[in-house]
């Protein structure tokens, strides 16, 4: 059995990236989403270890210190980081695993496992990116100058990517974030094993 596919999606705040994974995985059921650890607080309808695994700072520092996860990376004053034996056991399974995280993240995780494969979601402009800030109306003007600070940042880190979708109409950037995947099932070296009583029949 191949080992499964390790995705990583990752995009600038307000890009859609969420709601575009949240998507996918209600369409494909051979998809799993990791879930990471953080320290940010517990929001109101999340689930500890469905959302998040909530973590003390002190807690969070110890797996840092234990070497635990396979990516970390402190995000707007709360740290976020993705157990190494989690995503391990998965792809172990046979099982294709989302990781959800940011190009800090990512550069992590290549090193480590140099086949995953890299998406970035972008909005079709800055400034539409800036109208889905505002429209969230959960932000001070403060916060969304940062975010759009960060996000301007995040943008530059798109060449370190495998593949590239505007999320500009969101069911035509979701059919492409599901073709990905689909290409990426498919390849030969994957298929492979599957077809070799076939070819040598």
């Amino acid at each position: 059995m191949n080992d499964g596919l390790l995705l990583i999606i990752s995009a600038p705040s307000g890009a859609g990236k969420t709601s575009l994974i949240n998507a996918l995985l209600a369409q494909d059921a051979a998809l799993a989403l990791s879930t990471s650890c953080t320290t940010r607080l517990q929001r109101d309808g999340e689930t500890d270890g469905v959302h998040y695994h909530f973590l003390s700072p002190a807690a969070f520092q110890q797996a840092v210190a234990d070497g635990a996860f396979l990516e970390f990376a402190e995000v707007f004053g709360n740290h976020y980081g993705t157990r190494a034996a989690d995503v391990r056991a998965c792809l172990a399974a046979g099982r294709d695993l989302v990781l959800e995280i940011d190009w800090q993240g990512a550069q992590q995780v290549r090193q480590r496992f140099p086949a995953a494969i890299g998406i970035f979601v972008v909005p079709p402009n800055v400034a539409e990116l800036e109208r889905r800030l505002c429209g969230r109306a959960t932000d001070s003007a403060a916060v969304i100058a940062q975010r759009m600070a960060q996000a301007r940042s995040d943008l530059t880190h798109y060449v370190e990517y495998d593949y590239v979708v505007v999320n500009d109409e969101f069911e035509t950037a979701l059919q492409h974030l599901a073709a990905i995947v689909t290409a990426e099932r498919l390849r030969l070296t994957r298929q492979q094993l599957h077809l070799t009583a076939l070819f040598t029949d």
